[in-house]
């Protein structure tokens, strides 16, 4: 019942959009009601009294282990100071590039996703986590739930990921409706092992957070060496395409196209660059005129047909072959979201592109990637589907 009142409580806001508002006058009867309820169930429940007759003392109720409910001042990464518990058991994630972040750490403390895993996650993932409701998120779709967040009963609602301008004003309208202490770290892929450092010192997980955090810095120095023996003249000519016409880009200076920058000569150079997941729209017109030396296509787009495309047989790639697909599983390699996904993105790629400089068993860094961020132990023939139409071709 305690829960039930907390959660009255908590559908008492006013949200911008006018997604929920409950009247003060209602929320009064309601709470009464329930109050009354409370009592009546209390002096009529056989537990009120010990076996009988006799009066039994009050047992005294823990709210999980101590310190629980101490709060302690924790300072965001938007210079934001919030009270949060000292003692964190229940997360709720702002999106999913938060959830991602977040699983390999503290995926036992999740109250909910913030979007549905995708199909192939059942292949790597216990089943445990599927079942989880699914509230949302705030950004993306902008489909977060505040009534279905407010049920599951977080203690805190973490977002992660880049530092936007307006951060700071999201942040404090999510707490300010939900009532739930609400809190961002800014995480890029070269700064994640400093985001993990302060999830580790927020959740009390200090131990667990700094082996992902040095896997994270291991990966993105030895992407740098790599790259410092290709040197700028022998990176790749490369293009990713997405969109079920493949005429989605990720181009050049964009967030989603982070790694693809830094690995290779990304031919999408626009003059209105798109900080969308989806990229900028192109027409094929301008993808013969860039004529990559190699292309990347997404999940999902036009891989498996584009070979038989008689529009597509103009460029260099597909007519010698260089053109290969993302892998998928639970999420994509090279972003969407652009997260902690990326750093087995980047061992993939400079694999694939630049093999003698790289030099990786990718075989045994996937499933080194899959045991610490998925809790996942990934087989050589789940690995072998996973790259049959990259590394595999």
């Amino acid at each position: 019942m305690k829960a039930a009142l907390n959660y009255l409580k908590k559908l008492y806001y006013k949200e911008k959009g006018g997604i929920i508002h409950i009247m003060r006058k209602k929320l009064i009867s309601m709470l009464l009601a329930a109050s009354l309820l409370v009592t009546f169930t209390t002096a009529c429940s056989p537990s009120a009294a010990a076996p009988g007759g006799k009066e039994s003392a009050p047992e005294t109720s823990t709210q999980g282990d101590p310190g629980q409910d101490k709060l302690v001042n924790f300072t965001d990464s938007a210079g934001r100071i919030v009270e949060v518990p000292a003692n964190i058991t229940r997360i709720a994630a702002s999106g999913t590039m938060a959830q991602i972040v977040l699983f390999p750490l503290a995926a036992d403390q999740f109250v909910g996703l913030a979007g549905k895993w995708d199909p192939s996650a059942q292949e790597y993932l216990d089943p445990k986590y599927a079942n989880l409701p699914v509230l949302g998120q705030f950004y993306g779709k902008g489909d977060l739930n505040l009534e279905e967040i407010a049920k599951a009963d977080p203690q805190i609602i973490i977002d992660i990921g880049d530092t936007k301008p307006s951060i700071a004003e999201d942040m404090d309208g999510i707490m300010n409706q939900v009532g739930i202490p609400t809190v961002h770290i800014g995480a890029t892929t070269e700064t994640m092992p400093e985001a993990y450092r302060t999830l580790g010192k927020l959740l009390n997980k200090e131990a667990e957070a700094e082996v992902l955090a040095q896997y994270c810095e291991e990966v993105f120095k030895k992407t740098e060496d790599i790259m410092a023996k290709v040197g700028e003249d022998g990176k790749a000519n490369l293009l990713y395409c997405l969109g079920e016409n493949g005429l989605n880009v990720l181009a050049k200076g964009s967030y989603h196209a982070e790694i693809l920058d830094q690995i290779s000569n990304n031919a999408a150079v626009v003059s209105d660059v798109s900080s969308k997941g989806n990229g900028n729209p192109v027409d094929m017109e301008q993808i013969v005129l860039w004529d990559p030396d190699v292309i990347v296509f997404a999940p999902d787009s036009i891989y498996s047909t584009v070979s038989g495309e008689k529009s597509w047989q103009e460029i260099k790639a597909i007519k010698n072959g260089k053109y290969y697909e993302v892998p998928l599983g639970p999420y994509n390699w090279m972003g969407n979201p652009p997260s902690v996904n990326r750093y087995i993105g980047m061992i993939w790629l400079t694999q694939l592109l630049y093999p003698e400089q790289a030099q990786y068993d990718l075989y045994q860094e996937t499933a080194r990637y899959y045991k610490l961020f998925y809790h996942s132990d990934l087989t050589e023939e789940q690995y072998k589907a996973l790259v049959a139409n990259s590394v595999f071709k």
